[in-house]
């Protein structure tokens, strides 16, 4: 089976009230360096047989985003066997 893993974030000029409230609060936490968060989704699409590019890319431009606010990057996930921390 074929993975293709779509990453969907808010295009840099969307305000993300999530990943500002991450930031404010990660100084409560002793965490200081941090500048900038951003959230996003992750989506994996598994294919039967070779992952099809082009196909993932059409499911995420017209279901899985939203391009007027949402930018999104395709690839196919070589290893389904990486730690998981």
């Amino acid at each position: 089976m074929a993975r293709v893993v779509v990453d969907v974030m808010l295009k840099p000029e969307i305000l993300d009230p999530q990943g500002q409230a991450v930031a404010n609060a990660l100084p409560r936490l002793g965490v200081t360096d941090v500048s900038s968060v951003r959230i996003g989704r992750r989506i994996e699409i598994e294919f039967a047989g070779e992952p099809d590019l082009d196909r993932a890319r059409e499911i995420a431009d017209k279901l899985l985003a939203n391009p007027v606010i949402e930018d999104f990057t395709i690839h196919v996930h070589e290893d389904a066997s990486a730690e998981v921390v």
